[in-house]
């Protein structure tokens, strides 16, 4: 964290005007565990977004509400297969109506 504290300080220094996006990737099957690496994350850099990976098998991603809602960090990209052609740009509505889908 204390490598990525630096570069960040570097950064700054260097190019204070440039965009910059800082994405952290998670494990979405990870729960909690990606809330506090989240939180860990935000506290060495200004995380900007967030990546959640393995939304393609049983985990409903839950953990995405509980990033937003606790840190405020928006999901920017999920990730339902194993290539880059898997990686989705995460649209809240389409995610709110997967898991709340019921088969009636």
């Amino acid at each position: 964290m204390e490598e990525l504290k630096k570069i960040n300080r570097i950064l700054e220094r260097e190019y204070p005007d440039a965009f910059r996006e800082t994405l952290v990737v998670l494990d979405a099957t990870t729960g909690q565990n990606a809330l506090n690496q989240a939180r860990q994350f935000s506290e060495a850099a200004q995380i900007t977004g967030i990546v959640l990976t393995k939304m393609d098998g049983t985990a409903k991603g839950g953990i995405a509400v509980a990033i937003q809602s606790e840190l405020g960090i928006p999901v920017k990209y999920i990730g339902v297969g194993e290539t880059i052609e898997d990686l989705q740009k995460f649209d809240a509505d389409e995610f709110v109506d997967a898991l709340f889908h019921t088969n009636e």
